[in-house]
């Protein structure tokens, strides 16, 4: 088979593509892209077995056929060349790459060993715009766990329902839920989408203005949009009731400017315990005191802002890591902190900076206070 193709163009596709590929595959065939060109388009696959993406490309050519290129090579060369027109060219398992300095000849694999993608069979879907599936991901991601043990946790939990689509990570330490009440799906349905096609997803569709159509059963899920298609396995199990967990009745509320509160707990954290990262939020009056020690090493810090507090007078602690996750991933001017017990969970929710039909709810578990 032989083509025709812009460097450039080539090598941005395939950087996006190569984010599927494991370090350390075991199977030598998934160290491969799969090149599998018709006429003047060709079609690019990589795979970790859960996960495949598949991008489209227009090239110049006439011919048909297939081949497995190694991902590592081919990503390094691009990477070297000016923008210029690249010609492939292949017989039996060689390809060279021709351009005006030179050639390259690279050994590939037969096409019949990559593994073939999964048909997703009786699928319902679902479609949203691209940037508002980039914000979804963003703004849960962060909050899945890694605990190999829990892997519905590692994962972020999707509900599609004809009222809206929610989209939870938790990792018994964080939550977060992300709800859009101006998209409905055309079924109900609910699902545990793997980390790593969410990332790929997220680096893809930013800033997108594309539609994203979303097919999903049992097993697997599908993405499909411009000229791109990502399969992948999802995580089985159940998901635990998430709304259980986020207390209704929160008689005391705190409002506060996010970098203001942001910046002082990062400030104050450096002088907290370097296990617990625990640090103390005093609430009285219009005032927030937050502080830190750590008696090791005999260190502290205090500081104290000016709020909107009402409610009674309490101390609550958090880790500070968690607070500063959450902080950093909301991009409103002012938030609220809602909070009924120093032991029950506070909700942590953005004032303003929000679209129509969005809603983000952050809930954070506190830690015990020594006194």
């Amino acid at each position: 088979m032989k083509f025709i193709v812009s460097s450039s163009y080539l090598q941005k596709n395939l950087q996006l593509s190569g984010g599927v590929i494991n370090n350390n595959n075991t199977l030598p065939i998934l160290d491969n892209f799969l090149f599998d060109l018709v006429g003047n388009e060709l079609k690019v696959s990589a795979s970790d077995m859960e996960t495949t993406i598949i991008t489209r490309l227009e090239v110049e050519s006439q011919d048909d056929g297939h081949i497995a290129i190694p991902a590592r090579l081919l990503l390094d060369t691009l990477k070297t060349f000016p923008e210029q027109p690249l010609t492939f060219h292949s017989e039996g398992t060689m390809m060279t790459v021709s351009h005006d300095k030179g050639k390259s000849e690279i050994a590939c694999a037969p096409a019949e060993e990559f593994p073939k993608a999964v048909n997703i069979e009786d699928p319902s879907n679902t479609s949203i715009m691209g940037d508002t599936l980039a914000t979804a991901i963003n703004k849960t991601i962060f909050a899945a766990g890694n605990d190999d043990l829990r892997p519905v946790m590692s994962g972020v939990y999707f509900q599609f329902a004809s009222d809206g689509l929610t989209f939870v990570a938790t990792d018994a330490h964080k939550l977060v839920r992300y709800r859009r009440e101006d998209i409905a799906a055309n079924e109900t349905a609910e699902f545990i989408m793997p980390k790593k096609p969410l990332n790929l997803l997220k680096s893809i569709l930013q800033g997108s203005e594309s539609e994203v159509l979303v097919e999903y059963n049992d097993s697997n899920a599908q993405f499909t949009f411009e000229n791109t298609t990502i399969i992948c396995r999802l995580i089985d199990g159940k998901y635990p009731n998430y709304e259980a967990v986020i207390p209704k009745e929160n008689p005391n509320k705190l409002t506060i400017s996010r970098t203001q509160f942001l910046n002082s707990v990062r400030r104050v954290s450096i002088f907290s315990n370097k296990t617990t990262h625990q640090i103390r939020l005093k609430m009285a009056g219009a005032e927030l005191n937050i502080s830190a020690e750590d008696l090791d090493y005999s260190n502290k810090a205090d500081e104290r802002l000016t709020c909107d507090y009402q409610g009674d007078d309490m101390q609550i602690g958090f880790n500070s890591r968690f607070l500063i996750e959450m902080l950093n991933n909301l991009t409103c001017d002012h938030v609220s902190l809602e909070m009924s017990l120093p032991n029950r969970a506070g909700i942590l929710t953005p004032v303003d900076g929000l679209d129509e039909g969005e809603n983000v709810t952050m809930l954070v578990m506190p830690v015990m206070l020594n006194q």
